[in-house]
């Protein structure tokens, strides 16, 4: 029980390090801020998704569990979809106007805390199925 403890206390740390330098008022700027890292070193920018990495390590510490299978496929297919963004907008110059309209709409000051909502009820699921 400890180690879930442990464990969720780690996943929830590292979640905010990610949302704190991602937050911002829209899509644009968060994906600008992305885009900043990512000009480093592609390899920099994923350094910056330590929850991806944890992912892999619940994978491997529950023994491939169905729920921290989910969560590492979730995660991969966000770090996925982020590259694509930033290649699509910044380095092709190919975004639609609906697109464009899309990315600059407000955010809601909830909304980067929505993979602690999502993500902690996997992480404790997987130790117990």
């Amino acid at each position: 029980m400890e180690t879930l403890y442990t464990t969720i206390i780690v996943y929830i740390i590292l979640e905010l390090f990610e949302i704190q330098w991602q937050k911002a008022e829209n899509m644009m700027q968060m994906l600008i801020r992305m885009h900043m890292n990512y000009q480093k070193s592609i390899l920099w920018f994923f350094i910056l998704h330590p929850t991806f990495y944890f992912s892999i390590w619940l994978v491997m510490a529950t023994d491939y569990n169905t729920s921290a299978l989910l969560m590492l496929l979730i995660k991969t297919i966000d770090l996925v979809i982020k590259v694509l963004l930033i290649q699509q907008i910044f380095e092709k110059r190919e975004i639609s106007q609906e697109m464009s309209m899309m990315m600059q709409a407000p955010l809601h000051p909830l909304m980067p805390y929505i993979g602690l909502v999502i993500y902690t009820p996997l992480v404790i699921f997987s130790f117990f199925s």
